[in-house]
């Protein structure tokens, strides 16, 4: 499908009263209400195409179908990228990830997504094609139309192409993996914090045996990703094992082949199912309160008789927390009585995966953010007809 094509789906579509639900990859299909089946589904993999491509200005032009695999692979042959970390590479797609928002544990050191948007090409619900920004990195002034659509769960526009600035790849990337003894967490976690090299990305992890490699301690396990030159890197090992040390940490394993690809892995444990009887959900938390909060709620799905596994960003404060049970009996029940004891608990916490069918029913947003009122607003003027994506995001929007 083309972009006129695309334009000229949802013009009839908007006329005739139609609505749309907008797919990429579906990587994501568990964030957000389910759509209700009524809907005419558009996928934007046939939009797949690398516009244009400067590695002399940093700058990408993609098509919203490209895969991020693919995106990654072309920038990687000029030493550059784009930090999307966003799960399931191969599959996942630049629109539906900018769509969706989705938040990397990389972006503390190389930025989001969304601050690296420099222009869109966006098919509106009334089938109009409007374009904002361009190809050049350069101060805007006003208002970043490009921006809005980030983040806006397909309901305001189609993204058909996203303009990117690029950055370059470090030189080398190395993983290290640490199990945690009993009483080293906290420690370990501030150690790593304090570090003058700051790593790319910083996990602790507390399950996805299955999901993810390395033996876990009595208080977990440690991932975390040095990016860097070739001399750098060395001082910055020997940093972070002398820290880690210091928080009695006895054992570190040291991983310098597809460091990277242990990342990505790692951010595919994020959206992972246990079948349809999981519910995972992301918490935003200031990085000092991040061991808190992932022990709050790790704790409360396990008074649920409900197995938990947990992730926490130590960098950015992210704390992911998978609820599941392998029994089904009363498992609706647990996981609604244990979606409304979270939100107590943590009000801004969204679900960002689960197949389990009872989903609907389930606070997936969090509570409704003070601009609630200027979304809805920014809905109506959009799309009117309410035609793209209905019902799916914040509020109902």
């Amino acid at each position: 499908m083309s972009a006129d094509e695309l334009c000229s789906l949802l013009r009839q579509c908007s006329d005739d009263g139609t609505k749309v639900t907008v797919v990429g990859g579906n990587t994501l299909r568990g964030m957000g209400f389910p759509p209700s089946g009524d809907e005419l589904g558009l996928e934007t993999s046939a939009l797949k195409r690398i516009v244009s491509y400067s590695p002399a200005d940093l700058t990408v032009g993609v098509q919203a179908g490209c895969t991020l695999k693919s995106l990654a692979s072309r920038l990687k042959r000029e030493g550059q990228f784009v930090p999307f970390d966003a799960p399931k590479t191969g599959e996942a797609t630049v629109g539906g990830t900018l769509a969706a928002g989705w938040l990397g544990p990389r972006r503390h050191r190389y930025g989001r997504p969304r601050d690296l948007i420099i222009g869109s090409v966006i098919a509106l619900a009334d089938g109009t094609l409007a374009h904002a920004g361009g190809m050049v990195v350069k101060n805007v002034a006003g208002y970043d139309m490009s921006r809005l659509y980030v983040g806006s769960f397909g309901t305001l526009g189609v993204l058909v192409q996203a303009n990117l600035k690029t950055l370059p790849l470090a030189q080398t990337a190395r993983a290290f993996l640490a199990p945690l003894p009993e009483g080293t967490r906290s420690r370990a976690m501030a150690q790593v914090r304090a570090l003058a090299v700051e790593p790319s990305a910083a996990l602790w992890i507390d399950g996805f045996e299955k999901e993810i490699p390395g033996e876990p301690g009595a208080e977990g396990r440690l991932f975390i990703l040095l990016e860097s030159s070739d001399a750098l890197l060395e001082r910055a090992t020997r940093d972070l094992r002398s820290a880690i040390g210091r928080a009695g940490v006895p054992e570190t394993r040291i991983i310098d082949a597809r460091a990277r690809d242990m990342l990505d892995g790692i951010i595919d444990a994020y959206v992972s199912t246990v079948a349809d009887r999981s519910m995972t959900y992301r918490i935003a938390c200031l990085p000092d309160r991040s061991e808190v909060c992932v022990l709050g709620a790790r704790d409360l799905v396990r008074r649920f008789a409900l197995d938990a596994d947990a992730i926490a960003d130590i960098m950015n404060g992210d704390v992911i927390v998978r609820a599941s049970r392998l029994e089904t009996r009363d498992l609706p029940l647990k996981l609604q009585v244990l979606d409304d004891a979270l939100h107590q608990a943590e009000p801004r916490a969204r679900i960002i995966a689960g197949d389990h069918p009872s989903r609907a029913a389930f606070n997936v947003w969090g509570n409704d953010p003070p601009a609630i009122a200027r979304m809805r607003a920014l809905k109506s003027r959009f799309d009117p007809h309410s035609t793209l994506n209905p019902g799916r995001f914040i509020g109902g929007i």
